[in-house]
């Protein structure tokens, strides 16, 4: 069952790293630190949440070009180049296999946590 405080949490992540994308630094941010940020966020909550983390991952990712896409709606500067239909959807396919990936390493990870031998104390 997924649980709203961590489906909040994961939106307010995805909208930091969203706010990270478009404003930071003038909007000038590497985008490898998107991609890295999106990645370990949906590994870390594919590993803590198994049930559920698919809902997590895309609430994470979901910001991301969300924001660029409202960007481009209301005609604002943006950091996407070219800003277009097309590069948004580019961008939102290539963030939603980023999230999905890291989604599905987390719950590997836990798999082979939860799999690992018991040891008696």
């Amino acid at each position: 069952m997924i649980d709203a405080r961590r489906l909040g949490i994961a939106v307010v992540i995805g909208l930091a790293i969203a706010g990270v994308d478009s404003i930071v630094a003038g909007g000038e941010v590497s985008p490898i630190v998107i991609v890295i940020a999106l990645f370990v966020t949906s590994a870390v909550l594919g590993t803590l949440t198994p049930v559920g983390s698919l809902s997590y991952a895309l609430a994470v990712w979901l910001p991301v070009p969300l924001v660029h896409l409202i960007k481009h709606l209301l005609r604002l500067p943006d950091t996407l180049h070219p800003n277009t239909y097309s590069s948004i959807l580019s961008l939102g396919l290539f963030t939603l296999a980023v999230s999905l990936v890291g989604m599905a390493c987390g719950r590997v990870i836990a798999k082979v946590k939860g799999a690992g031998p018991r040891v008696s104390r």
